[in-house]
């Protein structure tokens, strides 16, 4: 290919890229289509014209382009979006295979942290490559692998909220006070705080020691940086050495240094450095051949400046020696300017040349010493200077000053500036703890020799170790780990239907967080759950203030309307949710509710095909269908639906419930128990399913045991009217009427407007001998339903017989 192809091929892919970053997909398939013309073969322009059309909504198209290269593994992008579009397009098994044979592009990648206004990575790393597959497990069937999937997404990264709520989803054993956890690589990428002193190379000049590292231990073999080993300064693609965030052992052991300034630094850099550690991945959009463009830009990086005879005398000059020579100056300001210089010069002789060899442990050669120092020289790495003080080990605590070239006057000097700034210390030590006795003795024959500085001379003695500086960034990052792990904690609780749990987790978020459209839904789902309507309807009343073209759980703030029986507001929120978006199922699901309301159950059906039309996933739509199909008798149909909405979502606790009220109808009470039994596992707190297995048991004769599941419903629910309904009439059916009045005198307290409860308080008046009682309460019941007058007059006839009556 001649360079000027090679030219028009880069900007047709820039330009593609502006347009995607734009939304503007059409010019962005136009352009990807013209890159895909000039390089028919090149897995990038089949990459970019495929994502163009995912993007667009097109998922044929995605899956058409993206399946040569894709269906492979050959090519990191092209098999993401591959895999996207199977997803879409239900071929669940062909996106998990192109996944699989691209394991070794994308397994050990970690792109945290490396997506910001001026920079991105266009393939994707190990954590959203498994938070897909565990997708594509899942829509195949097989929840074990997909949680295997899920799990290792939320580990790579705690901020994928898809990984996490999937988990929740499906069910499986997830501990949300672990599952929002800082990871290796977030600690190594974080900045050190402002308060601790960085090293003084750090300060000087960053450019030149950015791959250096910054604590030696004595036992590590240093190299020089042309033949290190472990850290070569022109790497293969996919090789990070010893970068931070690596899943090497070595980079996992290196995430305590100091970050290099490429990391965590970046704005005191001079040269711009790549924000990452695969930079050749995204520019070759993940193919594996081509030159990397880490390799051809080291040749175009300019080098650092080189640093000033000053700044090499002064750089590394320890924290404490400069704080003597101030002590020093600040005790005798009159003395002269040959002092302070001899006084520098002295320490300027421990210092090691920068101009030695090192022999393959790392240490300084004997004959590599000079007298004279080369101050054009490249200066010396960190590690080798503190390895070699390491080794420099002074025989006593008194310094041969001769040894090192000092003068017996700058000796003095310096021991007098010592002594002098010891005094001081233990003079402010007794004014603030006004105990003279425990003030240890000056005596210095039985202490241990201290270790030495970098400059050879005798540290100053070790200051009591401060709790560990939290940076801002740290402390910001642990705040969005503890608000994850609240939203995780209610959600997670939400999904396996404990309500009162979910309410009081989502209640204790602060105000901002609290009052958005997401977790104010998550509150009106948990009411909803409880069968609290009307706290339910406040809740999302709240939530159309906040975002009026809110789509998302709209369908059932609409059930919720319907079990309230509130028409007009019915049929306004199907009109708002149609004007937002006529093509979501969420629409639709209300109209279908509206028209159910109204008993209109042929346009509900039609509505509610509709919605399963436009999103055949959307199992809420299918149950709401089958509902529909009960109430017009049409039990086949009604199965039918109830099984896709099971087949869409196992855990879709309303479709099992829906197959058992079918079962109930056509008299097949064992089948219709099984159902419901089935719904009740995935939700054990909801009151209706457990009144539904009594009731079933009821039917099966079999009281005692129906008797049990009234009185659990009841535990459950304390305000259920229907369970203390029912439970009061297995009572009176048990001939235990001493102890249905007492369910009927709480259940009139419920329901006080409800004809049927009266009605059975007349008859246990009667099972009781209280005729004065009974006819009281079959009036009542009268009063509120004139249309059973025939019933309660028969009863009130037949006070005076002494046969029982049965329970009706």
């Amino acid at each position: 290919m001649s360079p000027v192809d090679v030219h028009k091929a880069t900007q047709l892919r820039q330009l593609t890229y502006y347009h995607l970053d734009n939304d503007l997909l059409d010019n962005a398939v136009f352009l990807a289509g013209r890159l895909h013309a000039a390089e028919p073969r090149s897995p990038e322009a089949a990459h970019l014209l495929a994502l163009s059309y995912l993007r667009l909504k097109r998922p044929k198209a995605a899956y058409d382009y993206s399946h040569k290269h894709g269906a492979s593994g050959r090519h990191l992008g092209c098999a993401y979006v591959f895999a996207l579009a199977c997803l879409d397009l239900g071929r669940h098994t062909d996106g998990i295979t192109a996944l699989e044979k691209s394991r070794a592009l994308w397994a050990g990648r970690n792109n945290w942290n490396k997506h910001s206004e001026t920079s991105r990575r266009h393939l994707p790393d190990a954590a959203a490559v498994n938070c897909l597959l565990g997708k594509l497990w899942r829509g195949h069937g097989d929840a074990r692998r997909a949680a295997d999937c899920l799990v290792e997404a939320q580990k790579a990264n705690p901020f994928i909220w898809d990984a996490f709520q999937g988990l929740c989803d499906i069910s499986a054993n997830v501990n949300p006070s672990k599952a929002f956890q800082m990871t290796p690589q977030m600690i190594a990428s974080l900045p050190v705080p402002p308060n601790v002193r960085m090293p003084q190379e750090y300060q000087d000049d960053p450019v030149s020691i950015a791959n250096e590292p910054a604590k030696v231990n004595s036992g590590q073999i240093v190299a020089t940086p042309g033949n290190d080993p472990f850290n070569p300064s022109v790497r293969t693609a996919g090789d990070v050495g010893l970068n931070l965030g690596g899943p090497n052992l070595l980079s996992r052991l290196n995430g305590g240094i100091y970050p290099p300034p490429g990391v965590g630094r970046i704005q005191e850099t001079e040269t711009p450095t790549a924000n990452g550690r695969n930079e050749d991945d995204d520019v070759m959009m993940g193919d594996a051949g081509g030159p990397s463009m880490a390799t051809r830009q080291l040749d175009e990086r300019p080098k650092a400046a080189i640093r000033r005879a000053r700044a090499l005398q002064t750089a590394d000059v320890d924290s404490a020696a400069r704080a003597t020579i101030s002590s020093s100056r600040l005790e005798k300001p009159k003395s002269n300017e040959g002092d302070d210089r001899g006084l520098l010069n002295a320490m300027k002789a421990h210092r090691m040349p920068t101009n030695h060899k090192r022999t393959v442990s790392g240490h300084t050669s004997q004959g590599s010493t000079t007298a004279n120092e080369d101050l054009t020289a490249a200066p010396q790495r960190r590690s080798v200077r503190l390895l070699n003080n390491f080794n420099l080990r002074p025989s006593s605590t008194k310094t041969n000053s001769s040894a090192v070239g000092v003068t017996s006057k700058e000796s003095r000097e310096l021991k007098k500036v010592k002594a002098t700034g010891t005094r001081g210390r233990t003079t402010v030590g007794r004014v603030v703890s006004g105990n003279r006795a425990q003030i240890p003795s000056e005596d210095t024959s039985h202490k241990e020799p201290r270790a030495p500085s970098r400059n050879g001379e005798t540290a100053a003695p070790p200051i009591k170790a401060r709790a560990p500086a939290i940076s801002p960034e740290q402390e910001a990052l642990q705040e969005l780990l503890d608000l994850f792990q609240k939203l995780g904690t209610g959600y997670h609780a939400l999904s396996r239907y404990q309500c009162q749990a979910a309410t009081q987790c989502f209640s204790s978020l602060p105000p901002q967080q609290r009052d958005t459209p997401w977790v104010l839904a998550q509150l009106g789902k948990a009411y909803y759950e409880k069968a609290s309507y009307k706290e339910a309807e406040e809740v999302f009343q709240r939530i159309l203030k906040i975002a009026p073209s809110r789509i998302e759980d709209m369908e059932v703030y609409s059930t919720v309307l319907w079990h309230l029986k509130s028409d007009v507001q019915l049929a306004s929120l199907s009109h708002l949710l149609h004007a937002a978006d006529r093509l979501s199922p969420q629409a639709w699901c209300a109209l279908g509710n509206a028209y159910s309301l109204s008993r209109e159950h042929e346009h509900a059906i039609a509505c509610f095909q509709r919605a399963v039309q436009l999103d055949k996933s959307f199992a809420y739509a299918h149950t709401l269908q089958g509902h529909e199909y009960v109430a017009s008798e049409e039990y086949d149909k009604a199965q039918r639906a109830y099984r896709s909405a099971i087949m869409v979502d196992k855990r879709h606790y309303n479709g099992w419930y829906g197959l058992g009220k079918c079962y109930e109808r056509m008299g097949k009470y064992e089948i219709a128990e099984k159902h419901y039994r089935s719904a009740a596992q995935i939700n054990p707190s909801n009151a209706v399913l457990v009144v539904c297995i009594g009731h079933v048991l009821e039917k099966l004769r079999r009281p005692q045991p129906a008797l049990a599941q009234y009185s659990h419903a009841c535990a459950l629910d304390p305000r259920s009217a229907l369970a203390r309904f029912k439970k009061a009439r297995v009572l009176m059916a048990l001939r235990q009427p001493r102890e249905a009045l007492v369910e009927l005198e709480v259940l009139k307290n419920i329901a006080p407007d409800e004809a049927n409860v009266y009605f059975l308080l007349g008859r246990v008046y009667k099972g009781l001998g209280d005729k004065t009682a009974a006819i009281r309460n079959f009036t009542c019941a009268l009063n509120l339903d004139p249309k059973a007058a025939q019933y309660i007059k028969e009863a009130m006839e037949s006070l005076d017989d002494s046969e029982d009556d049965e329970a009706d």
